[in-house]
């Protein structure tokens, strides 16, 4: 079971939220395909972390963007990096 911190309604259990997939750092719109390439399907091996979209459907109905750790899945400084996605 994984909690997900809200920053509307606190710690929440998994089950509340829909996982919106990574926050991706995409390349200019005329970059070459091979920078697109790494971008979508790569990405960056040596991260400790990674920022990742959910939506809590089953609490605010916010989209909230959060900071992860790769190697033991602990939300990283949730209160700095949680944010509602404008």
């Amino acid at each position: 079971m994984l909690l997900i911190p809200c920053p509307h309604c606190g710690e929440r259990d998994e089950s509340e939220f829909d996982y919106g997939g990574r926050a991706l750092a995409l390349p200019a719109l005329d970059a070459s395909g091979d920078e697109w390439h790494q971008a979508l399907h790569l990405g960056n091996d040596s991260e400790d972390c990674v920022d990742e979209y959910w939506y809590h459907a089953g609490g605010c109905e916010c989209w909230i963007r959060l900071r992860r750790s790769l190697s033991n899945h602990a939300f990283v400084e949730p209160g700095s990096s949680t944010g509602v996605i404008d």
